[in-house]
């Protein structure tokens, strides 16, 4: 159950774990590592693409993670609420997985390794029309799409 204060940390499974506090039994650079260690998602106010302090200590947890595994690219996935017409929402979730990007880049990652793309309202995380559903829907996903040299 989330509540207006936090949907983020009831939505990632986020305990609030700090870079370097190992949870877990995930393969060390795995996307179920990143989900369990640094958190994979930052959540969004509605027709918001500003990062809120959750979103932002989120993303410094990547960014640290990121660090530890130089050689994982990620894939930065905005998306919105059911609400609004398939091109605003669109435009809406490109500037989400932006913000999310920007602001990694700020904390020293390299922009190389991180793509964004937008889904607007087509991949939704709960598909009920209520308040909890769309603010959990509201959204930046990251996932790893590759490890390399």
């Amino acid at each position: 159950a989330s509540n207006k204060s936090g949907p983020d940390v009831v939505a990632n499974g986020d305990t609030g774990s700090t870079s370097g506090s190992r949870t877990g039994n995930a393969v060390p650079g795995s996307q179920e590592d990143l989900e369990q260690n640094a958190g994979h998602r930052v959540f969004f106010s509605y027709n918001e693409y500003n990062l809120s302090p959750q979103g932002q200590a989120t993303l410094a947890r990547q960014a640290a993670w990121l660090k530890q595994y130089p050689n994982v690219r990620i894939m930065l996935a905005g998306n919105c609420d059911e609400r609004g017409t398939r091109e605003f929402n669109l435009a809406l979730g490109a500037r989400r997985a932006e913000s999310a990007r920007a602001y990694l880049v700020s904390l020293g990652v390299d922009g190389s390794r991180v793509q964004t793309v937008s889904y607007g309202k087509e991949r939704p995380l709960d598909s009920r029309a209520t308040e909890d559903a769309w603010s959990v829907n509201r959204n930046s996903t990251t996932t790893i799409t590759a490890v390399g040299s």
